[in-house]
Formats: structure tokens, sequence, C-alpha cells
């Protein structure tokens, strides 16, 4: 047989499920903290507003500088795990986001709360990169899609139960909870990790890429505020200038990663076609899954007139089958590689929207969980594996580089499609207030029929991109670096 049929054998040996069981535990609860928190804050703004006795726009900016700085620190990730150790870099941002969430509890005013959600998001913005990128270089390579497929699941969970967790708290509790709830689940993830995760050596790194760094936060800061506020308004001056300055970063920070030797987002494997593919199919992706978790939510509290904590309840369905399908669609990739599996997933999520587009109504709670039960089978099957297909097809000695990439870039794009979708059914809003003379439930259910359509449209041109993913071929690193970074439990 071949040394690489060699290298997987042995490779398979010492390595088992149970055996990353600890590191993989460590980082799901990690993530489940900060996917969590990030959606809880969504239904806690009107609370918080009239604890603090404060306007929209000012409360708003809780959840935009959390944003911004969230942007602005996954860039790094990369070269700091290089520099320092993913472990120590890993259980470091979970203690920042420990200790901005002790200091949300204990804020006052608005404007100690905004400073301490940038804390929340310098460490919050790097959990997810970091974490990926320790449980794909663990996994053997016949059993990473099964393994990602296992970390996806707090990426699902996060959008669904925070609502349901959120408005349990504020009905019965008080806003400070929502911060509080975090300290523990912290605490478990640092100890857990300092326990499991592997210490894996300090890679000899170069001068730091000074541009890079500098120009990464100001173009993903300033993309992500314009395109936030861009939703509001597109024509106002600051979302303009701040759309400028983040074009003209981005296109300065591309230029300058291209002709740097070690760059601090690794850009040239765009180079490889199979990566290309993947990543642009999972921008479609998420485009659409995305809208699903802001626009469901938000038609059954504005046209069912849903409690915040009965609509969170209301989505459990589609938690519950995205669980099912999620190790599923990681078995299937292992199996047959990211083409079918994406494939059929992504057209269960078109499927689903184009279910609710044709919402009426009088249609009721259950034809709502239908739609988004069908969306929670394509979500399971699709999500980790075009994410896993996507770390595949990158050199496995730029793992590291790639998940900060493709984090940040995602970052970005998600939020363009929220705003342009939120946008757009404002626009249709208007558009059928105007037809109906005014009836607005009518107007409504018509304007949220249009969206969903138009995401459902976005995921039919995922799927069809998703014909084109390929199976990585075995790069040189995975023959000559082995199946596994070296692993020493603590």
């Amino acid at each position: 047989m071949s040394n690489q049929s060699s290298a997987v054998a042995s490779a398979e040996a010492p390595f088992s499920m149970k055996a990353i069981m600890g590191p993989l535990m460590a980082i799901v609860v990690g993530m489940i903290m900060v996917i969590l928190d990030s959606t809880v804050m969504n239904i806690a703004l009107p609370t918080l507003m009239e604890d603090f006795k404060s306007t929209v726009n000012t409360m708003q900016w809780s959840i935009t500088a959390y944003t911004l700085a969230l942007s602005a620190v996954i860039p790094l990730a990369g070269w700091l795990t290089d520099r320092f150790g993913a472990k120590q870099i890993f259980l470091l941002t979970i203690f920042l986001f420990a200790a901005g969430s002790l200091l949300c509890s204990f804020a006052t005013t608005p404007e100690q709360l905004i400073i301490y959600r940038i804390i929340q998001g310098i460490g919050g913005g790097m959990v997810q990169p970091i974490g990926m990128a320790i449980i794909f270089k663990l996994a053997p390579p016949n059993k990473q899609g099964a393994v990602m497929g296992m970390l996806g699941i707090p990426m699902m969970l996060g959008p669904a139960l925070g609502p349901v967790l959120g408005g349990y708290l504020l009905e019965y509790a008080t806003w400070h909870w929502i911060f509080l709830i975090n300290l523990p689940i912290g605490v478990i993830a640092i100890l857990v990790g300092l326990r499991y995760l592997p210490r894996v050596e300090r890679k000899v790194v170069p001068a730091l890429d000074f541009w890079g760094m500098l120009l990464a936060p100001i173009a993903f800061a300033t993309l992500s505020y314009a395109v936030s506020e861009g939703g509001k308004d597109w024509g106002s001056l600051h979302t303009i200038i701040s759309l400028i300055i983040g074009v003209v970063a981005l296109v300065l920070f591309i230029a300058v990663e291209l002709n740097h030797k070690q760059p601090l987002l690794e850009l040239r494997v765009f180079r490889s076609g199979d990566f290309t593919v993947g990543i642009i199919t999972s921008w479609l992706m998420f485009m659409a899954l995305f809208g699903s978790f802001l626009f469901v939510p938000m038609y059954m509290q504005q046209v069912f007139h849903y409690a915040p904590l009965k609509t969170g309840f209301m989505i459990l369905p589609q938690v519950a089958m995205t669980g099912v399908f999620m190790p599923i669609g990681g078995k299937l990739f292992d199996k047959f590689g990211a083409r079918l599996v994406c494939v059929v997933g992504i057209a269960f999520v078109a499927a689903g929207m184009f279910y609710m587009s044709q919402i009426q109504a009088d249609s009721g709670a259950g034809y709502v969980i239908t739609a988004t039960m069908i969306m929670g089978v394509g979500m399971g099957l699709s999500m980790m594996p075009v994410n896993t297909h996507i770390l595949k097809a990158a050199p496995r000695r730029l793992v590291d580089r790639v998940t900060p990439l493709t984090s940040a870039a995602q970052q970005v794009v998600v939020s363009f499609a929220v705003a342009g979708l939120a946008s757009y059914l404002s626009t249709r809003v208007a558009d059928h207030m105007a037809e109906t003379k005014g009836d607005q439930g009518v107007s409504l259910v018509s304007a949220f029929g249009d969206t969903f359509f138009i995401a459902g449209c976005i995921a039919v041109a995922g799927a069809l991109l998703a014909i084109a993913l390929r199976k990585p071929k075995a790069s040189e690193d995975d023959s000559t670096e082995g199946a596994h970074a070296p692993v020493m439990m603590h």
C-alpha cells in the first residue's frame, strides 16, 4: 500500500472519537457561551433601554460595539496562535469574554455597558476560528466530517436557544443574568481546556505583518459597521464614509497580504479552485441560514404577536432536526465528500424558505414549525460538511490562518446579506402598504413572503454551486506532517 495509506492507518490506531472528546468539549462549551450571548442581547435590548432610561440608538451600540470588536480581532487569531500557541490564546479569549461578561453585569450606564461589550468582543471574536483549527487538526482524515459535525452543534444551538434563554432570564430574573450566566460556563470551558486541550509547540514566526495587522481591523470593523448602519439608511453620511474607508482598507489589505511572505490572513489559498468554490458556496448558504435565524422569529413576533420566550420555544423543533442531522451530515461527508451532502442539504434549506414564502396570515404556528424543521434538516446536513471541505482544500500547515480568514469573510458577507434582506423587507412592507391602502397585517405577511422567497433563491444558487465541489486531493502536508498535530494531555 502507499505511504499515505500507512500514515492514515497509523493515525487511526492511537486516535478514537473518545480520545478527542475532552478537547472537543472544551471548545464546544466555549463556543456555546459566545454564540448564546450574541443572540440573547437582541432579545434584551428593549429591557436594557427601559432600565438605563436610554434610546434605541444609544443602546444599539452595545450590540454594534461588540460586533466591531469581534470583527476587528478575528484576523489576528492565526498569528497569535502561531506565536503563543493555540491552547494559550484560546483559554485567554475565554477568560476575556467571561471577564467582560462580569463587567457588563455591573454596568450602571449605557457608556459602561458599551465599553465592557468591547472587551467581550475582543475575547469572543477568536474563539470560533481557533477552536475549529484545533479540532480539525486533531481529527483523523477519515473522521474529520463526523468530528466537525459535532463541533457544528453549538453553532446551530446558540442562535436557536438564545431567544429561549434570554426570554426566560428577562421574564423570571433580571437582565444582569444574561451576562452572569456566562461565568460558570466560562469557568467550565477553562478548566476542561486546561486539562484536555493539546499543547502544540509554538511556531517560529517572522516579524509581525504590521500593515496587515493595522489594515485588517480597520477594513473588517468599518465594513461591519457600514453594513449594520446601512440596514437602516444606506444614504446617511456616516454609512457612506464607513463604507468607503472599509473598501479602501480592504483593497490595501489584500494587496499587502498577497505580497507578504508570512501574511496575517493567507489569501493565496484562493488560488485553489476547490477552496474558492467551497467558500463561495458557504457564503451563499450562510446568507440563507442567517436570514431564517433573523426573519422567522421576527415574523412570529410581528405577525403572530408571540412573546420572545414563546418564539424561542417555537424554534426548538428546528434545533432538534439540526441536532439529529448534523452527525449524519458529517458521516456522509466522510463517505461521499461534500458535493452530494451539500447539494441535498442546501436544497432542503431552499425548500423550507420557499415553503415559508407561501405563508398566509391564517396559516398558523404549525405551518412555520414545518418550514423551520425542513430548514433544520438542511442546516444539519450541509453546514459543517462545507466548512470541513474548505479546511481540507487548504494546505494543512495553513489551517491556523485559514479559519480566521473564513470567519472574517463570513462575518462581513452575512452582515451584508442580513442588512440587504432587512432593507428589502422594509421596502416591500412600504410597497404592500400602498397596494392594500394601509392594511398593515396583510402587508407584513406579503413582505415577509417576498423576503423568504429571495432567501430561498440565494439558497438555490448555493446548491447549484455546490455541484462543482470536488473531493480535495490529499496535500503534501497530510503525508509529511501526519494526520494530527501532536497531543500532550495535561
